[in-house]
Order: C-alpha cells, then sequence, then structure tokens
C-alpha cells in the first residue's frame, strides 16, 4: 500500500528527474532512464487516486478522461 508521504514524494521525484532530463546534455547510461522511471512509478497516483483529489480539491486536480491522453514520443526537428 502506498502512503500519502510516498505518493507525494513520487510527484515531486518525477518532477525533478523530468527537469533533469530536459536539460542533459547526454543521458548514456544504458538502462537508466528505465530504472529511475520504475522506482518513480511504484508509488506514483493512480487514475483512482487523481478522481479522489479532484473531489477533494477541485481547484487543483481535475478528474482524469479516460482513454483522452496518449503519450506519443516526440520528434524534435533538428
Amino acid at each position: 500500500m502506498t502512503t500519502s508521504i510516498e505518493r507525494t514524494n513520487a510527484v515531486v521525484d518525477t518532477r525533478d528527474f523530468l527537469r533533469l532530463l530536459a536539460t542533459a546534455n547526454d543521458v548514456s547510461v544504458p538502462g537508466l532512464i528505465q530504472s529511475v522511471a520504475s522506482a518513480l512509478l511504484r508509488h506514483y497516483p493512480l487514475d483512482v487516486d487523481l478522481d479522489i483529489s479532484a473531489a477533494a480539491l477541485p481547484g487543483i486536480w481535475a478528474p482524469p478522461e479516460p482513454g483522452k491522453r496518449k503519450l506519443t514520443p516526440c520528434r524534435n526537428a533538428q
């Protein structure tokens, strides 16, 4: 069971990880991204958690829209 502090830490740590990736010049350690992502996802909020948060704090969270989001790799034009 994920505790509230683990869930909060997952959100904060994921934000920091994404910032790191966004500013990195080179990520060359094989498997690093996958292993860090797996660790962050362990306690990352599920849609049901977001639904509950949205009901309690509608000014901060919105309920996820099922089937609307699909993450696709972006290709940078260079």
